[in-house]
């Protein structure tokens, strides 16, 4: 079955719930379970304006906040037994960043979120989970 899972996280409610159903799946596949979070990247253009924060800081503040998210889902897998740590890397595109992750990190599964829109809401917003369906070599697990 499945020994490496990637779990995309992004704090919301509804990877909340997938973060303890991705942890129960690993404790009963016996599979080590890795939650990760793409950060966006660097916003702003190099200009002489200074209003707005420097890449550094940027940088520093929103991995913090990922590798807090992470935090708690490797603390939610310790208590079930399953082998976890979390993973934060800089994507153009949280898909993208989701695939690549996969990839290299040797995992065999991605476990995602869906907020299961339809018809034209899932059109215009372009969900993330359909994309990485879409692109993904790996098997991708939806979770609704």
């Amino acid at each position: 079955m499945f020994k490496h899972i990637l779990l995309p996280v992004d704090g919301s409610e509804l990877s909340h719930k997938a973060v303890s159903a991705a942890i129960e799946f690993a404790r009963a596949t016996g599979a080590r379970l890795t939650p990760y979070m793409s950060v966006e990247e660097y916003p702003y253009v190099l200009s002489t304006d200074s209003s707005h924060e420097k890449r550094e800081v940027f940088q520093q503040r929103v991995e913090a906040d990922a590798r807090q998210e992470l935090s708690r889902v490797e603390a939610a897998a310790a208590l079930a037994g399953v082998p976890c740590t979390g993973h934060v890397s800089t994507a153009g595109a949280p898909f993208r960043g989701i695939i690549n992750a996969a990839q290299d990190l040797a995992c065999d599964v991605i476990f995602m979120a869906s907020h299961g829109r339809s018809g034209i809401a899932g059109l215009l917003l372009g969900s993330e989970t359909q994309k990485v369906l879409t692109h993904s070599t790996i098997p991708v697990l939806v979770f609704r």
